[in-house]
């Protein structure tokens, strides 16, 4: 992902077009994914403020004004007893006798009579007893608690609508601040040029496929269940073509003159080449539509990618809180060697790459510091651009992250529980593998301080950062004990953006000594205005490129699917040797080109059947799945995890870094790509091949 970062200093009305809605749109995710469990809250409240065991009354009867009973509790019982009695003996039969009723009874005309009439003075007690506990209060409690089941369902019932108003002022704000996701950053004027020609034709492709969509189930007879939804596609993608186009003739004022074509075409989107070659296959096939359709397979998981986009915000939102660079504070009384430091920083991310869904996200938030800490550290600029890349690859298989979750809502012959069972031992070799082989290529020997001075200096460190870990818990302790929600890979998504709201909020607001007049405690105020707004901003940029080129990442599985590439798939093996090689190689080559949740859809229906098909277990797979793509986004062409480290360190320090080691060895120059994909090929071929031997395959 590369771009210019847009300066957020100042509140400027684009800036507020952006970051305020998409606050209010992650806002009411944030409600709607705690609806449930809150709005259930509300009606035990309710039950036990304004419910009457004594009178019978219950909440759930005061939620509406109940309608008087019709029926009269004054009747005359005689009077109606002889009405119905001769109502009865009145009624003819056309047919003479010979379908006569027997004469009612005038004794058990009484009774039901009287029955009715004792139901009807029940029914007026009640009903006094129902209106006697309607007071103001009730009637405002009951006005949030209805306002709030309304706001909730119509969110649950809307949630793909949501998810793509999201994306549409995300990727808006990404086309304006052209923060795309590309193989190099844009600088000159051509490079801008090239890129919004090629956003225009692949936005207009875009417009024509929606459009085919929509008309195609127009003429099908068959009513559409949510038509806003090919609108709203459609004003998007028609807007997003307009802006492009417009940039073709205005390029930003911080681009370099000239240009190279060469190095222009890399620095156009993945999403604008996807996009286009989708089209170009699909529209070569007759199949206008199928780009959309492939595409709007996003909507059917809005509730995975609403919850991804609530975890970029939480990525952005630890970037905004001392939280890394406190647990940092602690290692550094040890002075480390650079490959230890190292080691342990990657131990203690793993646990917030886990609570961020992805890997890129957590090298997004947290990158910048691993990075200038290895360096400072003694380590090289290669080692530190190394350990930042991978610094978000090895807890992706911990709980909760959310790429297991899919895993498991798209696979039943998995569970969430065993993938991360195994996903732990998975994550402990990885990780050693990593202090094996920086040990290995250590460049020089640093001696570790005394345990007599780092220990006294690590407690000393370890004072700021319990009020965060008491707020932590505190929150956690809130949810399960107030709203009975546990924190886990389900309700992890809307806990940690909370979670992390009030650590930033701590941050800004908490009493500072040294800050105690009104004006300087009105700057720290504005510092939290400022810091939620700039972490929205840059959770809108992330969106904007990643949900995107996930969309697309949809559709060029479907390319992958109607190609008959999968079809040339061996179905049959000589033993699980073979069929587990193929299978990692065609993992690591998906994890290449392909982002992680759109790779697993994918697999998940081609080539995950025909792994259990050939006897792998389907935890064994797809933990090898796991760690290949892990590998696939270290790895060119597109080497996800290192375009993120490139954008996080900024352009200029990886040339600084390819310059220090101009004229070393071979591994030298190459040490930040060479590293990581030693250590993760080494871990896929364990966790590939280890377990067939142990079974004794």
């Amino acid at each position: 992902m590369h771009s210019a970062k847009p300066v957020m200093l100042n509140r400027t009305a684009g800036e507020w077009l952006s970051s305020l809605p998409m606050f209010m749109l992650l806002l009411l995710t944030l409600i709607i994914g705690t609806g449930e469990m809150f709005h259930g809250q509300l009606l035990r409240m309710g039950e036990r403020i304004f419910g009457d065991p004594h009178d019978g009354v219950q909440y759930f009867m005061l939620r509406v004004d109940p309608s008087p009973p019709t029926c009269d509790p004054n009747m005359n019982v005689d009077a109606e007893v002889a009405k119905r009695i001769a109502a009865s003996t009145s009624s003819s039969d056309d047919f003479g006798s010979l379908f006569a009723s027997t004469p009612p009874d005038p004794k058990a005309v009484r009774e039901s009579v009287q029955t009715s009439l004792q139901q009807c003075r029940d029914k007026h007690v009640f009903y006094g007893k129902i209106i006697k506990h309607i007071t103001p209060g009730l009637k405002a409690y009951r006005v949030f608690e209805t306002s709030f089941f309304w706001l909730f369902h119509f969110g649950m019932d809307n949630r793909p609508l949501l998810l793509l108003m999201i994306v549409f002022f995300a990727s808006m704000t990404t086309t304006f601040s052209h923060h795309h996701i590309g193989l190099r950053p844009a600088r000159t004027v051509l490079d801008f040029k090239l890129q919004a020609i090629f956003m225009v034709v692949a936005n207009a492709l875009l417009v024509v496929a929606c459009v085919s969509h929509l008309l195609t189930d127009l003429h099908s007879g068959v009513p559409i269940d949510k038509p806003s939804i090919f609108y709203t596609w459609i004003t998007m993608f028609s807007c997003l073509t307009l802006v492009s186009f417009y940039q073709i003739f205005r390029a930003p004022a911080h681009a370099q003159p000239g240009g190279s074509l060469g190095k222009a075409m890399l620095s156009v989107p993945l999403y604008a080449f996807m996009a286009i070659g989708g089209s170009v296959f699909f529209m070569s096939h007759g199949d206008r539509p199928a780009l959309s359709i492939y595409m709007n397979q996003m909507m059917d998981l809005s509730s995975i990618f609403l919850n991804l986009a609530l975890y970029i915000w939480t990525g952005m939102l630890l970037k905004q809180s001392k939280v890394v660079d406190l647990f940092l504070d602690i290692l550094r009384p040890w002075k480390f060697s650079p490959e230890m430091l190292t080691y342990l920083i990657l131990l203690a991310a793993a646990v917030p790459t886990a609570y961020t869904g992805a890997s890129g996200i957590f090298v997004i938030a947290a990158g910048p510091l691993i990075y200038n800490e290895v360096k400072h550290s003694g380590g090289s600029r290669q080692f530190a651009l190394a350990a930042t890349a991978m610094s978000g690859s090895l807890g992706v298989v911990l709980r909760p992250c959310l790429l297991v979750v899919l895993i498991a809502a798209l696979n039943k012959e998995v569970t969430t529980a065993a993938l991360f069972h195994w996903g732990f031992w998975v994550f402990a070799l990885t990780s050693t593998l990593f202090f094996m082989v920086s040990q290995i290529h250590r460049q020089r020997r640093v001696r570790i301080e005394r345990p007599g001075i780092a220990i006294p200096g690590m407690l000393r460190n370890c004072v700021p950062v319990m009020p965060y870990i008491v707020i932590i818990g505190l929150v956690v302790l809130g949810y399960r004990f107030l709203l009975d929600t546990p924190l886990n890979e389900f309700t992890a998504p809307v806990i940690m953006p909370i979670i992390m709201l009030v650590l930033v909020v701590f941050d800004k607001l908490r009493h500072d000594p040294k800050a105690d007049t009104e004006r300087k405690q009105a700057r720290r105020r504005h510092n939290l205005e400022k810091s939620i707004r700039f972490a929205t901003n840059e959770t809108t940029g992330h969106i904007g490129a990643l949900i995107m080129l996930m969309a697309l990442s949809l559709s060029m599985g479907g390319v992958v699917e109607r190609s008959g590439i999968m079809d040339l798939a061996p179905t049959h093996f000589p033993n699980i040797w073979v069929a587990m090689s193929f299978l990692v190689v065609t993992k690591v080559l998906v994890g290449m080109v392909m982002d992680p949740f759109g790779a697993v859809i994918l697999v998940s229906g081609t080539l995950a059947p025909i792994a259990y098909k050939a006897g792998i277990d389907p935890v064994h797979f797809w933990m090898m799945v796991l760690v290949a793509f892990e590998l696939g986004y270290l790895l060119p062409p597109v080497a996800l995890n290192q375009l993120l480290t490139r954008q996080v360190v900024g352009e200029d320090e990886i040339e600084r870094a390819d310059e220090e080691v101009k004229g070393m060895r071979f591994f030298r120059r190459y040490e930040r790509w060479i590293v990581p994909v030693v250590v993760m090929s080494i871990g896929l071929v364990i966790v590939a091949f280890v377990p067939l031997f142990m079974i004794g395959h």
